[in-house]
């Protein structure tokens, strides 16, 4: 575990920089179908929270068809595989003083049965997960160790699951230090980075209706905000390629029955980025900037 792995990179590398995003995380395997299918693959892959789960999955096989099998998952995923909130567990969480809504169980008994590998370090290439220090705020890369437990805690959303505690420091969900690890991808040597975001609901009708709802909708607004500002920081340190998010998207963050849809949109907004020659121009992608709808 550290701030930044000592590597030295081969020349050329090009990192996929997966975001977090919560359910919208499956439009990111929407972008990974057609960039695999347009021919490009990358040499490391670094995610985050969410970003973290496609990484990790897509780090053990780097094919066509891992990504058909991690569309397939995604496709099944519920609300309540990841967060099983009930009556009892808010009343538990009450009378306890817990820290956090809902343990982990579920998420970890899903990522035990669909991670093929059991540590970070034996990923088919190299694979960076970011989570951050509870105390400190501080960013961690983990590169090495057990893989299930890193992802966790690059998932552990303050308030709603525990902190996870590895080599004595509690972590907690990559997006509150870094979100987007472009700068993990450029500290580590690559020369070109894409980026995989899963955006903001830019089209909602109404607010979310839950207080988790709400509070995962505002950290995706701040994501895409933080995104743009180390866009425009770190576009002279190398070639960064953004794939365009979805637009306009009114499905909530917190909404997985909406997942088989969001990839096949993904997947040709994508297709037709690839086709106009996106990976040709490194723009920031005016999705991600401030906008409303009527």
């Amino acid at each position: 575990m550290s701030t930044y792995p000592n590597l030295s990179a081969p020349p050329g590398l090009t990192a996929f920089v997966f975001a977090g995003g919560g359910s919208l995380g499956a439009i990111e395997v929407g972008m990974l179908r057609e960039l695999l299918d347009h021919g490009v693959h990358p040499g490391c892959v670094i995610g985050a929270s969410a970003g973290a789960i496609n990484a990790a999955y897509f780090a053990g096989r780097p094919d066509g068809d891992c990504v058909a099998m991690l569309e397939l998952l995604w496709c099944r995923i519920r609300r309540r595989d990841i967060m099983p909130l009930t009556m009892f567990g808010l009343l538990e969480m009450v009378l306890s003083r817990r820290s956090h809504l809902v343990e982990a169980t579920a998420l970890r008994m899903l990522l035990e049965k669909n991670l093929s590998y059991s540590r970070v370090e034996h990923a088919a290439i190299p694979l960076h997960i970011v989570a951050t220090d509870m105390q400190s705020g501080k960013e961690i890369i983990l590169s090495s160790g057990p893989l299930v437990d890193a992802v966790l805690a690059s998932a552990a959303i303050p308030g709603v699951f525990p902190p996870v505690r590895i080599d004595g420091v509690d972590l907690v969900d990559g997006g509150v230090a870094n979100n987007t690890p472009i700068s993990v991808a450029v500290s580590l040597g690559a020369t070109r980075v894409i980026v995989l975001p899963a955006g903001f609901a830019c089209a909602m009708r109404k607010p979310p209706g839950n207080a988790i709802a709400q509070a995962m909708h505002a950290l995706t607004l701040l994501i895409a905000r933080q995104l743009v500002r180390d866009l425009e920081s770190y576009s002279s340190r190398a070639e960064i390629f953004v794939v365009p998010p979805l637009c306009p998207l009114d499905v909530s963050p917190y909404d997985y029955t909406q997942c088989d849809r969001l990839i096949e949109r993904a997947a040709a907004k994508t297709r037709a980025w690839l086709n106009e020659g996106g990976l040709e121009r490194g723009v920031i992608p005016g999705e991600l900037r401030e906008h409303k709808h009527a």
